[in-house]
């Protein structure tokens, strides 16, 4: 299992994730508000997470889970979301993404 701990963070990384907490966008804060606080089977998210060299919206480190929700940007991203969810799976996460519709 992944262990911010164990493993080094990048310093801009770090700053980055905790810059990303505070705008939150209308779909993060709905989903946050199911994630949070345990609600979901008291399963532990975090938001806005580094992983390696990428900053997810949410994970749940104990299923190794990465929920990601795509904005308007992210149509014009396609690729590099692609490489970013082939490179976190390479490291045993499993990515679930959703539109901000479908939030």
């Amino acid at each position: 299992m992944w262990d911010e701990k164990r493993h080094h963070i990048h310093p801009v990384i770090r700053q980055r994730a905790r810059e990303l907490r505070q705008p939150q966008t209308r779909a993060e804060a709905i989903l946050w508000r199911q994630l949070g606080d345990r609600r979901l089977k008291g399963l532990k998210f975090r938001r806005q997470r580094p992983i390696g060299h990428f900053v997810v919206d949410f994970h749940c480190p104990k299923h190794q889970l990465v929920v990601e929700i795509d904005g308007d940007t992210h149509a014009t991203h396609a690729e590099y979301d692609e490489a970013r969810t082939e490179r976190l799976e390479m490291q045993d996460h499993r990515i679930i993404r959703f539109t901000n519709q479908e939030v």
